[in-house]
């Protein structure tokens, strides 16, 4: 079984973050805030992890303390810079994550999971 060591990104002290790169898709794991201050630092990394591919990303949301607007129009950028490149993104989300999305009725656009399981299902 070959080990795949997470290669760990470099985001804000307040939002932090890893990634493991599959045959397939890309698995981006934060933890933290997503708010206006990392958004930038969000937008430049994972935006160069996308463009670098593969074009498939699972982001995995799950341990997101808290997101804010800036957040979330970050995260509809990346679903569109994805679509863009014929990829998908996943979004594997928490209760919290998921009551924001749906606040303000994204969840019809982003593709929210509840595990890596069910967002790797709806990439192959």
């Amino acid at each position: 079984m070959e080990v795949i060591i997470p290669e760990p990104l470099t985001l804000t002290v307040s939002l932090r973050g890893s990634r493991e790169v599959k045959d397939t898709y890309q698995l981006i794991r934060l933890t933290g805030l997503l708010d206006a201050f990392s958004e930038p630092a969000f937008k430049k990394v994972i935006g160069k992890c996308v463009e670098d591919g593969p074009i498939n990303v699972i982001l995995d949301l799950s341990t997101i303390d808290f997101i804010d607007s800036s957040g979330l129009g970050v995260l509809v950028q990346m679903a569109k810079k994805t679509q863009t490149l014929s990829g998908t993104l996943q979004i594997i989300t928490n209760p919290r994550v998921t009551q924001t999305v749906k606040l303000v009725r994204l969840d019809q656009f982003l593709s929210l999971q509840t595990s890596i399981d069910a967002a790797i299902a709806k990439i192959v």
